[in-house]
């Protein structure tokens, strides 16, 4: 992104949390509230939220860049659960947090009372693109798991030898943690979806995704804000809205509906 772009101005202006600082606001079992926003009203958000929230900082910067590969069964299970409204699913990632160099394994896991519980370890060296690759990684107590298959075997209902890489996915994120450090806001931006089983590639280069994550259900500027925008929450996948725009072949009934709320609000 443009370093003089109106973002980074009002960005600027908000005082810096550290990752360090960021230790404390996790939220690995949180509640999420998601917003699809267009381009345009970013600028008016972020000038009400920066006297309520610190923005996170990494190396001077303040729009970090992610690159995410997500894993799913040669049946897509993981994409067909979620598209059939089933409560109890799964989403099996591989995050490259670029600025920071760091890049973790990841599993989502959403339960029947809607709450998101994630688990991670870090896997330096991690080849993303590789289609079966072991990474040890450093125990911190005895019962751990050492490799990647041993991690995705032991926390997820998926064996690691039934999952293949099927979609990257890329942008920007901006991060906020409001001033109680109670809750993050991310904020993504310039998404690219590039599957790699059907090789399409799309982007909503105007679309954002806003992400409220919680401990609980408790109050937040951010939905205040929100509301003044007119703005709903609006439930959305990354890897099930960009998997059903780069599979021509996939049944994707139910996330047609939301394609075209998206386009919609991006055309008005």
């Amino acid at each position: 992104m443009n370093t003089s772009s109106p973002i980074n101005s009002i960005l600027a202006q908000f005082e810096p949390i550290s990752l360090s600082e960021m230790e404390s606001v996790k939220l690995m079992n949180r509640i999420d509230t998601k917003y699809t926003v267009p381009m345009s009203i970013l600028p008016s958000i972020l000038e009400a939220a920066k006297e309520d929230y610190f923005a996170q900082e990494i190396d001077g910067k303040r729009i970090a860049t992610y690159d995410t590969m997500y894993y799913d069964t040669e049946d897509m299970d993981m994409y067909i659960r979620h598209h059939d409204r089933q409560l109890v699913r799964q989403k099996i990632r591989v995050r490259q947090y670029v600025d920071s160099n760091l890049t973790f394994l990841e599993i989502k896991r959403k339960n029947n009372k809607g709450r998101t519980k994630k688990k991670r370890i870090a896997v330096p060296g991690f080849d993303i693109s590789a289609e079966t690759p072991s990474v040890l990684k450093h125990k911190k107590r005895p019962d751990e798991p050492v490799t990647v298959e041993e991690f995705i075997d032991t926390k997820s209902r998926y064996s690691w030898n039934a999952i293949t890489p099927h979609l990257w996915t890329k942008f920007h994120r901006i991060t906020l943690v409001n001033k109680e450090k109670t809750e993050r806001l991310t904020i993504d931006l310039d998404l690219i979806w590039d599957n790699v089983v059907s090789g399409e590639k799309k982007t909503f280069a105007d679309l954002v995704i806003i992400e409220l994550k919680r401990g609980g259900n408790v109050p937040s500027r951010m939905t205040d804000i929100m509301s003044g925008h007119r703005m709903h929450p609006f439930k959305i996948s990354k890897y099930c809205i960009g998997t059903a725009l780069t599979s021509p072949n996939l049944k994707k009934n139910r996330f047609k509906k939301k394609i075209r709320l998206i386009e919609k609000m991006l055309n008005a």
